[in-house]
């Protein structure tokens, strides 16, 4: 059995130095990978069985003290006022005169924040191998200062397709998948055969570790938290046709790595090698508490020129 295990680890390792980015079956010029599979026959096809009711809000909130990349040296989430109704009294900005400040109170702000904070969906030029990624397009002739000319969030089309719920944490009969447990497609497939749900190819599929419990307490969100394996990534990729796939964590995948020559295999899987996007911070808590596990995706992403990921506030509607 080590021999074995020692084996599958070495091959594991291998095919990870060899992989490069994948090839689009949609031409030479793709940018956007698996989400050409949203057609509008596909979105008029989910659209039709939406069955009413209650709209899911997926997304989280944004507060100064989120769980953020911030220990990884990126900048946190951070919002001041620019424009307060007293201080516009006394600094009277547009010249209105004080007699006006007092009579129409103005308020302000503005926010800074790392891209991949909050519920967000990763472009296809997040990650990539060996100087290139998803289609082939080189760092050295598409990435400049002001961003990639390829594949930035801007790119990314308004998603409208069936999603589906895979509550892992759930199937295993616990509230919170443990620290660092590393999901695998058998955790995935018992959770849907669980759920009496079949994926389809074109489906957005949330994968939840109820992580999502800690998301106001920073410091418990971020640690060890639980993830995918390379084994569910293919079992939803290669097996079920996952157009998109998400979950309730900040990275997706779990760490440490499961390979030596890749830190981060499960990001570059999905986005360099098979074009399918992810989402990150995803809040399926609601779905999960009124078991909602097939329903119509609605989302849409900022159309951040040139950028790597972009915030998003996605909907699930469920299915009559």
């Amino acid at each position: 059995m080590k021999l074995a295990n020692a084996f599958a680890a070495l091959l594991l390792s291998a095919n990870a130095m060899a992989a490069d980015p994948g090839t689009s079956p949609w031409g030479p010029q793709d940018e956007i990978g698996r989400l050409n599979l949203v057609t509008p026959a596909s979105s008029a096809a989910i659209l039709s069985r939406i069955g009413g009711g209650r709209a899911y809000d997926l997304s989280v909130d944004y507060f100064v003290g989120m769980p953020s990349w911030q220990a990884a040296g990126d900048p946190p989430y951070l919002m001041w006022m620019t424009h307060t109704p007293h201080g516009n009294e006394l600094s009277d900005p547009m010249g209105t005169g004080k007699a006006m400040n007092q009579h129409v109170s103005y308020s302000g702000s503005a926010i800074s924040m790392y891209s991949h904070m909050g519920t967000h969906i990763d472009a296809l030029n997040h990650f990539g191998l060996n100087g290139k990624i998803w289609n082939g397009f080189k760092v050295s002739e598409h990435l400049g200062d002001r961003g990639w000319n390829v594949a930035g969030a801007e790119k990314l089309p308004p998603i409208v397709a069936r999603g589906v719920l895979i509550d892992v944490a759930a199937s295993k009969g616990v509230p919170m998948l443990p620290d660092n447990y590393r999901v695998t497609g058998k955790d995935l497939s018992e959770a849907l055969a669980r759920q009496k749900v079949s994926l389809q190819k074109g489906d957005v599929v949330l994968i939840r570790t109820g992580r999502m419990q800690h998301f106001e307490k920073a410091q418990a969100f971020m640690q060890n938290p639980p993830g995918m394996g390379l084994d569910a990534a293919r079992f939803l990729v290669e097996q079920n046709g996952a157009m998109v796939v998400g979950a309730d964590n900040l990275s997706f995948e779990t760490f440490p790595s499961e390979s030596k020559d890749n830190y981060i295999p499960v990001h570059t899987y999905l986005l360099a090698e098979h074009g399918v996007p992810i989402m990150e911070l995803v809040n399926l808590e609601d779905l999960a508490r009124d078991k909602v596990y097939e329903f119509a995706f609605i989302g849409a992403s900022l159309k951040l020129r040139g950028a790597d990921a972009a915030p998003m506030r996605p909907i699930a509607l469920p299915l009559r």
